[in-house]
């Protein structure tokens, strides 16, 4: 029997980000893990924890029939050569091409079902069409995993998932690698830290406008944002981030690999997204102590208990998140101090990352005795 499992995955920042545990256990087991995604500079450390690294390129964004076709019989061709004992898929694109290939040769597999995506969220053709592609895709997969109730509830109403089911609590956080920091001083600036992809669906259009408004009562306050643009939209969001720079409003940072900074220096995180599998921002910023204001969206509110860890506004309304963040500015430093507290002890009971790895390993083991398919 093959002691190989396969990984696919349309991110290398995120698989190792979120996801190195699940590969170190995978490792520290015996397995040979093979790791096929982009290479956007995180490659490198993937191998250091000894995966053996297999390069892929395809568009991370938009659909391309012929591409797409492309990315499937690369998969397929990856599954016949290394003959894998399983096939671990993450993202939308991995899990559609990889489990049809995974299918198509035999092969168990499991799918990491991390967020709908817009395509699914917004309805329309192009929804059908991903739809149809999830019932075949996923049709024979050992195991899907979910990130949130909401989801495994859309996908199985939609008939795409008809075998075993399990609800994950997301990527989990490493408790120990993101630990709980001192609160910052209760006089001078107030900061809040947003962390996303500068795009519609992030909310960014929402928080902007909401930080205007709140800088004009509150000239203490300064929003932070860290984060890439997506090219196709970079022209309508990046003139009106500088404009909010130079009123002194928002400090725009670009992508950065040393967030947990931005989170000890900060106040509070605020997460403006339309919709999430499970926020990786909010579970690090609990898991730091600090109080989160997010989205009234499945994936937000499982992080944090409202009024007690976190603030809940809703999502696409810029007044609802105004009104958010004055509520918070209208608590004590003892009382934003003890939300901070009380976010790092809900994400310890909840979200810490060793049940999302124990998941992984319990069905993998199941594969490994034959005990897979759906059921």
């Amino acid at each position: 029997m093959s002691s190989s499992l396969l990984i696919l995955s349309n991110s290398d920042s995120g698989l190792y980000d979120f996801r190195k545990e699940v590969l170190k256990a995978l490792l520290e087991k015996g397995f040979r893990v093979l790791v096929s995604v982009p290479d956007t500079g995180y490659v490198d450390k993937i191998k250091a924890l000894g995966c053996e690294y297999i390069p892929t390129a395809f568009e991370r964004r938009g659909m391309n029939p012929f591409q797409d076709m492309k990315l499937m019989l690369f998969y397929r061709r990856l599954i016949k050569r290394h003959r894998p004992l399983a096939v671990l898929t993450y993202t939308i694109k991995p899990n559609i091409y990889g489990g049809l290939a995974a299918r198509l040769t035999g092969t168990p597999y499991l799918v990491n079902v991390t967020g709908l995506g817009t395509t699914l969220e917004n309805g329309g053709i192009l929804q059908k069409m991903i739809i149809l592609m999830y019932r075949t895709a996923l049709k024979a997969a050992a195991c899907v995993f979910f990130q949130n109730k909401g989801n495994r509830d859309f996908l199985v109403r939609k008939k795409c998932v008809t075998g075993k089911v399990r609800v994950i609590p997301g990527s989990g956080v490493n408790l120990d690698e993101h630990r709980p920091e001192e609160y910052p001083p209760g006089d001078g600036q107030i900061r809040f830290v947003s962390i996303m992809r500068l795009m519609k669906d992030k909310g960014v259009e929402e928080l902007m406008t909401a930080a205007q408004a709140v800088h004009e009562k509150h000239p203490e306050t300064l929003f932070q944002i860290l984060g890439a643009y997506e090219e196709e939209t970079r022209h309508i969001y990046e003139p009106r981030v500088k404009e909010l720079e130079e009123k002194g409003i928002l400090c725009y940072y670009g992508y950065r690999d040393d967030v947990p900074v931005f989170l000890k220096e900060c106040q509070a995180v605020i997460h403006p997204s339309y919709h999430e599998g499970m926020s990786n921002v909010l579970l690090e910023a609990a898991a730091t102590a600090r109080p989160v204001l997010a989205s009234a969206i499945e994936g937000c509110l499982d992080t944090f208990s409202e009024g007690c860890s976190g603030l809940a506004f809703q999502p696409q309304d810029s007044s609802s998140l105004t009104e958010a963040v004055e509520r918070f500015l209208a608590l004590s430093y003892e009382e934003r101090k003890e939300m901070g507290r009380q976010g790092r002890k809900y994400v310890e009971e909840k979200f810490d990352r060793n049940f999302v790895v124990a998941a992984y390993l319990e069905e993998i083991a199941g594969i490994r005795s034959g005990r897979f398919g759906p059921s």
